[in-house]
């Protein structure tokens, strides 16, 4: 076909155009006139928006939120909604990580996969079509986002000014189609803690834990003891009987209780080990007292423990799109007054909230708990037989010779923010997500097959 010719002579174009845009360090920065997310964000969308010239596009850029390259006619349009803003680039890099060096076919920088390779393969993949003068009923849009790391605030500005896409996709996952995304909570449960330990044992403090959306992977208790060695005797017995990595220091009365997990995305929690629920599930071996925290301790411990998907909590929703809830604790913080944790809840995508809250309400009825600083983000689901998704898996059938299953996701992408879009790509089944890590690279041929696939999808939800 004429779009996928087009795309092999325009090979050396794509990569260099690729390089260009990702030797930008844009990550978001403090806010600057003109530049709501700093000066890398917006030299990125400058450099993006040039590109589109070169090519021919009519380009708009909206105050340095968001900008796009535009092709066709129109009332309605379809959209590929990428972004240009990074994570830091962190340590570990073998290639400098704005360098764009390719090596063995790869080209390694920040961004290469996630997102700015994917989102000039769908620049050039309307260059094709625009090249191979193919008739489109609809105006397609390449829009150019500066903030999907970090909040994508750029997205709400974007659909203040202008209006929503018919149809389109977000290059900024994985293939073949994601067509569910959970419902994403974030919330805190609060006690306040008024009745204090008469026992031999009492919990100053407990914190642990970096952020509600991780696996917390260290925790760590400072508890005032009678007798410590009772602690340091029944924390080996318990190392023993669970294989759990807890370790005691005693300093006088004073008693420090470390517990060492394992981190994971708290969109997969069963991938992790809950530092904060191996401390607790210890902490329950001590002898407490009557007091406010171990009845907090109890009551988490027997309604979470180690699960994972809030079965016991009476919470674990689950549904054939997308299995089941998953339930994280990611954050606790407790002194002398209140204890406080951050959990991260996931329902799937077939679901309500309030077919996760009124269970689970009803659960700490009684308790004394209660949720607060509570932020929700609706699932996303389109059916198996939505002309989009139907769009896109004859695309990617024709272009991969693979079937284009469906696929349903713990994690958020764009296409939460953005109404009639869906993560279509670019990562290729069974190749790793390198997003974020150190050495993100992107497969040179796997950008010219992107810059294709992205070509008919565009010319597919467009004639």
């Amino acid at each position: 076909m004429e779009i996928n010719k087009r795309i092999d002579e325009m090979r050396d174009e794509l990569i260099a155009s690729t390089q260009e845009v990702v030797k930008i360090k844009s990550v978001e920065e403090e806010k600057k006139e003109g530049m709501p997310f700093g000066e890398g964000p917006a030299k990125a969308l400058e450099c993006a928006l040039k590109i589109s010239e070169k090519l021919g596009f009519k380009t708009a850029n909206i105050d340095n939120y968001a900008g796009y390259a535009e092709y066709g006619e129109g009332d309605d349009y379809v959209a590929v909604l990428g972004h240009l803003d990074v994570v830091p680039e962190g340590d570990g890099w073998k290639h400098p990580a704005y360098g764009a060096e390719i090596h063995d076919g790869k080209m390694y920088a920040r961004g290469t996969l996630d997102d700015k390779g994917p989102i000039m393969a769908a620049l050039y993949g309307l260059k094709a079509i625009k090249d191979a003068g193919l008739k489109l009923n609809k105006r397609v849009r390449v829009i150019f986002g500066t903030n999907e790391e970090t909040g994508s605030k750029e997205i709400e500005y974007y659909l203040e000014k202008e209006k929503a896409p018919v149809l389109g996709f977000t290059p900024d996952a994985e293939y073949p189609i994601i067509n569910g995304e959970k419902g994403i909570t974030i919330f805190n449960i609060v006690k306040d803690l008024n009745a204090k330990s008469n026992g031999n044992i009492i919990i100053n403090t407990i914190k642990g834990g970096n952020a509600a959306n991780m696996v917390p992977d260290k925790c760590h208790a400072e508890l005032t003891a009678k007798n410590p060695q009772e602690i340091v005797k029944a924390a080996e017995e318990f190392v023993k009987k669970t294989g759990y990595d807890i370790k005691v220091e005693v300093e006088g009365n004073k008693v420090n209780v470390k517990s060492v997990g394992m981190s994971a995305h708290g969109s997969l929690p069963h991938l992790g080990k809950n530092a904060i629920m191996q401390l607790f599930a210890f902490l329950l071996e001590l002898n407490l007292g009557k007091c406010d925290v171990a009845d907090f301790i109890r009551f988490m411990n027997e309604n979470v423990g180690m699960e994972t998907h809030g079965e016991s909590f009476g919470v674990c929703l689950e549904d054939e799109a997308s299995g089941k809830l998953s339930f994280n604790i990611g954050v606790v913080d407790i002194n002398e007054e209140k204890a406080l944790m951050t959990l991260n809840l996931r329902y799937p995508v077939t679901k309500k909230l309030d077919d996760m809250m009124n269970p689970f309400n009803a659960k700490i009825d009684g308790t004394g708990i209660r949720v607060e600083n509570f932020v929700h983000q609706e699932p996303l689901y389109f059916e198996p037989e939505h002309p989009l998704i139907k769009s896109l898996q004859k695309v990617y059938k024709e272009q991969t010779g693979e079937e284009a299953k469906l696929l349903s996701i713990g994690g958020g992408t764009y296409a939460k923010e953005m109404p009639n879009i869906v993560a279509f790509g670019p990562i290729f089944p069974g190749k790793p997500d390198l997003d974020h890590q150190p050495n993100e690279y992107i497969e040179i041929e796997d950008l010219i097959l992107n810059a294709k696939i992205y070509g008919h999808a565009i010319y597919e939800l467009a004639k």
